[in-house]
């Protein structure tokens, strides 16, 4: 990839992050609780790539990204444990949403996650400023 087209692809990606937390929100207001928690996942998916991809650490799996995220940015304290455990615990929320047949999340489970995404977003949003 070269150097023009990461800036790009970065900016697009944390850009993506922002607008699909703001998806999630929407969904969370209309009782769209699966569904939101999906675009919840997504939103940190698209920022956690994004500076992922600034350190040179392409993935190329969901499983692969949740990976180099706990080695690469958490353990590392590059990023809070907070962000951590965030994502982890939305990565097993979507796969249980998107893929268990008659499962229903609920108001609290998707409430309690939208401002600690949009902190973890914004972490990482600074992070990417740095440079």
């Amino acid at each position: 990839m070269s150097f023009s087209y990461k800036d790009d692809y970065i900016k697009y990606r944390i850009e993506k992050a922002y607008s699909t937390l703001e998806s999630a929100k929407l969904l969370a207001q209309n009782n769209f609780w699966n569904d939101s928690i999906n675009r919840l996942y997504y939103s940190s998916f698209y920022a956690i790539n994004a500076l992922l991809l600034k350190k040179n650490i392409d993935t190329k799996t969901h499983k692969g990204l949740k990976s180099a995220f706990n080695q690469s940015l958490i353990k590392t304290g590059i990023l809070k444990k907070e962000a951590g455990k965030t994502f982890n615990k939305l990565y097993e929320m979507r796969n249980k949403g998107d893929y268990n047949d008659l499962f229903d999340f609920n108001e609290n489970n998707v409430v309690t996650l939208i401002i600690p995404v949009e902190e973890l977003i914004n972490e990482v949003n600074d992070l990417l400023s740095e440079d």
